[in-house]
């Protein structure tokens, strides 16, 4: 199982500190790879795309009108975070149902 967020983000300190045995990925250092990132658009559209970050607000207006791909792979920090990945199943977010997916499956 990985984690794609950032490691200064305190929703993403939780889950790490909840999914204990999971691999992380900073995404601001290392990016995410263009193929799970493919499949996350895929699944979860724009909402992937973090529109009350602090890097969307810094973008200019122009800027925020491109295919949101391509934003994603040039700022990695305006994806929806964590992004957990396990095999062919991906949760966006660390909410109580992810929460409780996630829960029941390490139990």
């Amino acid at each position: 199982m990985i984690l794609y967020g950032l490691k200064t983000c305190d929703t993403c300190k939780k889950a790490r500190k909840a999914l204990a045995e999971i691999d992380f990925v900073d995404v601001r250092e290392e990016g995410v790879p263009d193929a799970v990132l493919s499949v996350a658009f895929e699944r979860f559209g724009e909402k992937l795309l973090n529109t009350r970050s602090t890097t969307w607000r810094n973008l200019p207006e122009n800027e925020r009108s491109k295919d949101p791909m391509a934003l994603l792979k040039a700022h990695p920090t305006l994806m929806k975070r964590p992004l957990i990945v396990d095999g062919d199943q991906m949760w966006l977010s660390w909410d109580k149902t992810v929460q409780a997916e996630l829960g029941h499956k390490n139990a």
